[in-house]
């Protein structure tokens, strides 16, 4: 038996997956932009941590040729090399590369890089199986993590070693080392036979999304399974276990919080929630002219610019629909140009946009309050002009995250994008999958997060227009929604 650690981590969150990766990969999903999109920065992060320590020499991956990559570390580490990068050993049974190995007088010093901004319990685990089979080819010194500072703020020349933090983990290394060989034996074993009865659990996510998600789970009902359930995850597998898969078999005495509960109640009635008096209030408090406003962000976990932290949210665009009391609507937009850092003059830009009176709308206003917040930080010679626009803001999401308004196709979320193609089922102008390569925020924020490295004019003039049609969709459908109460609270009496 051969494992990579990739392969021992997914072993010890589950055999069965193990198990499927061997024997069944024709089983796996695709994945995902936002798993493509990891798998970059990690590459990214992984490729600057070198600098830590530099003049080292690397050892080329190459699939076809494992055994090479093992002879060239031992021959670098024979002939007095100091650092070595990607460090190849194959040693009972674990096929393991260091990212970083650092010599430290007659021994050698462990260093695994990652991209998340402090050490997790299943990067521990990373480096104790490196520890374990490194450890039985060259004396071994001490283990560290490599991570993103995030208190980190950049300014001029990037300055490698504030941006990341190096913890020592070696004495919890060395305490789990007798773990390892009777899981190895367990795995080891459990390869040999069938396929393991492992039932679905919160090891299916925890603390990695599996790629047999969709093999694993298809007994789950596509829709309306108790995993809909909003704000109730405990409750939702309490369910499971009892052998409950569909709302609709939930019993009535089966207690759950007020909101799930609402949530069952229309699901089985298919009954629509209309609270008019509470949406007239709310929409009592709405000021002409109307500034419909939502922003897209990027992040980066290795700041570009000047006052950028890692990770940090970063306003690149925004959308503006501007309703007049005499009906006229009007349109603006902001794109940042992806080569320089779009924060001033988007805050420029926007302070020029907004009408000087009248509410500013958004979807979950917290966001671009934070936003703004942010921006004012920046660019603080306009800071008052900034902040002064958030005490104008007001939340569309609030009738349907307060229940004014529920309907039972909410399946009990009240996000943008389950409101709108509820409240308008058949219009095209307002269907995100009728958009091009950008349809939601996480598309939006790793397209423009990397379009810097684009150097086609015509593909980066396409993706521009699919940035600016996505944003402008956003706030499109803020006016058709204020619409659509408006419209509601002018129809009969209050339904409740």
């Amino acid at each position: 038996m051969i494992l990579s650690k990739s392969l021992y981590i997914r072993g010890l969150q589950c055999h069965k997956s193990l198990w499927l990766y061997k024997n069944k990969q024709e089983l796996r999903d695709t994945p995902n932009n936002q798993t493509e999109s990891s798998f970059n920065t990690g590459y990214d992060v992984g490729k600057l941590a070198k600098e830590l320590f530099p003049d080292g020499v690397e050892i080329e991956f190459d699939s076809n040729n494992f055994n090479g990559m093992i002879e060239k570390t031992k021959e670098l580490i024979s002939n007095g090399t100091e650092v070595i990068y990607e460090a190849t050993f194959k040693e009972d049974g674990i096929f393991a590369m260091a990212d970083i190995l650092v010599k430290n007088g007659n021994a050698w010093d462990i260093y695994e890089v990652k991209a998340s901004t402090h050490v997790k319990e299943y990067h521990i685990n990373d480096t104790l199986i490196q520890w374990y089979a490194l450890s039985k080819a060259i004396n071994l010194n001490r283990a560290y993590v490599v991570h993103i500072n995030n208190k980190y703020v950049r300014n001029g020349e990037l300055n490698i070693k504030e941006l990341f933090g190096i913890d020592d983990i070696t004495d919890i290394v060395l305490e789990k080392q007798d773990d390892i060989k009777p899981q190895l034996l367990e795995i080891e074993e459990m390869l040999k036979g069938d396929i393991p009865d492992i039932d679905i659990g919160k090891h299916c996510s925890d603390p990695h999304g599996c790629d047999f998600i969709s093999h694993c789970w298809q007994h789950i009902p596509k829709k309306n399974s108790v995993f809909d359930i909003s704000y109730a995850t405990g409750k939702q597998w309490k369910l499971y276990y009892q052998g409950i898969l569909s709302i609709d078999d939930i019993p009535s005495n089966f207690h759950l919080g007020k909101n799930a509960t609402l949530q069952i109640k229309h699901h089985k009635s298919q009954e629509i929630k209309i609270d008019k008096p509470k949406i007239k209030e709310f929409l009592d408090t709405i000021e002409y002219p109307i500034n419909f406003f939502d922003f897209e962000t990027f992040q980066n976990a290795i700041p570009r610019f000047d006052n950028q932290r890692p990770y940090a949210q970063m306003p690149f665009q925004y959308s503006l629909h501007i309703l007049h009391e005499d009906g006229t609507l009007e349109h603006k937009e902001f794109l940042g140009d992806e080569n320089s850092d779009p924060r001033r003059p988007l805050s420029e830009q926007m302070l020029r946009d907004i009408t000087p009176t009248g509410s500013i709308i958004a979807f979950n206003q917290s966001f671009e309050i934070t936003q703004i917040k942010n921006l004012a930080q920046v660019c603080s010679d306009i800071s008052d002009e900034l902040l002064a626009l958030n005490e104008r803001f007001i939340d569309l999401a609030h009738p349907f995250q307060y229940k004014h308004y529920y309907h039972p196709k909410f399946n009990g979320k009240y996000s943008i994008k389950i409101v709108l193609p509820t409240l308008f089922p058949n219009d095209d102008e307002l269907d995100y999958k009728k958009l091009g390569s950008i349809q939601n925020g996480g598309d939006a924020m790793d397209t423009f997060a990397n379009l810097y490295l684009l150097k086609d004019k015509s593909q980066l003039a396409e993706i521009k227009k699919d940035l600016l049609a996505y944003c402008r969709l956003d706030t499109l459908a803020m006016v058709r929604i204020w619409e659509q109460l408006q419209q509601l609270i002018k129809e009969g009496s209050n339904d409740k």
